[in-house]
């Protein structure tokens, strides 16, 4: 499979990990990934709010690069990037919006580019992670945490139900994990208001977090690297009095330890909370051991 790939900030800046995971499990995956050359910030998420054409245009600049580069199909693993890149597709396709970017961009779009999100790429391998996978995840919960970024709007997106979706459960059970039945799948944790109002996103946090203890989930699993910003950063003051700490995994780090790949090549050495232990129960877990099901 040959992808153009749009890195975005967060896989050079804020969320190291989730880009280190995505590049190890393509590479085992036989995922050909292809860098967007010249490639710049999408603008997410001030900069729409601040000038609309500019705000589209630092999106479809993007575009624009792929189309040139002769890439079809761009996987944009961050879902703010994703939203951004996808939405500035979805406005490009009106005359006077695509005749206003261009002036501003130099670079003519001809709407060929189709944005992919993570959950996407890794469902059209599903059959190639069943084959691959080891023992490890056999029998552990995981609860599947999409947020409120990667599904919406739909008629931007066009990806899985808004409200009830389950690609990443069918990914989660390809790589032999059981995903569980929750309430705060597609709840808002609060990302974009991190620094502005943080008892807000603490109060957010803790409800997500106090859900997947209740399902018995042994992690949470995000595609969204503010998502996993706000629950792995801020998961101390989250966590009330006498809870364990619990990990909260990229989609490319779980599909990456079902692969059996390295800790290390996974980043998840990155982590706030602690993964080790968790990693050291899953290799347990490969050879015969069963983990507990709360993790």
């Amino acid at each position: 499979m040959r992808l153009g790939y749009y890195p975005g900030c967060s896989m050079e800046g804020s969320s190291p990990e989730y880009g280190e995971s995505l590049l190890a499990v393509a590479r085992h995956l036989d995922i050909h990934l292809h860098p967007i050359e010249d490639w710049n910030c999408c603008g997410a998420s001030s900069a729409h709010a601040v000038n609309h054409d500019l705000g589209v245009a630092l999106a479809a600049r993007n575009l624009s690069l792929a189309e040139e580069q002769g890439l079809d199909d761009v996987v944009a693993p961050c879902a703010a990037c994703y939203g951004r890149l996808a939405a500035a597709r979805h406005q490009m396709a009106r005359p006077d919006v695509r005749e206003r970017v261009e002036s501003i961009t130099g670079h003519t779009y001809a709407g060929t580019v189709v944005v992919r999100n993570v959950l996407e790429v890794l469902a059209a391998c599903t059959s190639l992670i069943r084959e691959s996978v080891s023992d490890a995840l056999a029998g552990v919960k995981f609860a599947c945490y999409y947020g409120c970024l990667l599904i919406r709007p739909p008629d931007v997106t066009r990806f899985d139900d808004p409200e009830r979706p389950r690609t990443m459960e069918e990914i989660v059970r390809a790589a032999a994990g059981i995903p569980v039945s929750w309430t705060m799948a597609t709840e808002c944790c609060g990302a974009g208001l991190t620094m502005a109002r943080t008892d807000s996103v603490l109060r957010l946090g803790r409800r997500i977090l106090e859900a997947a203890r209740a399902a018995n989930a042994a992690a949470v699993v995000v595609a969204c690297p503010m998502c996993h910003s706000n629950l792995d950063f801020r998961q101390e003051a989250m966590t009330r009095r006498g809870e364990a700490p619990m990990p909260v995994l990229f989609i490319t780090e779980l599909v990456g330890l079902a692969l059996g790949l390295q800790d290390e090549a996974l980043g998840l050495q990155r982590h706030f909370v602690d993964t080790s232990a968790f990693a050291e129960e899953l290799r347990a877990a490969s050879t015969g051991l069963k983990m507990g099901e709360g993790g």
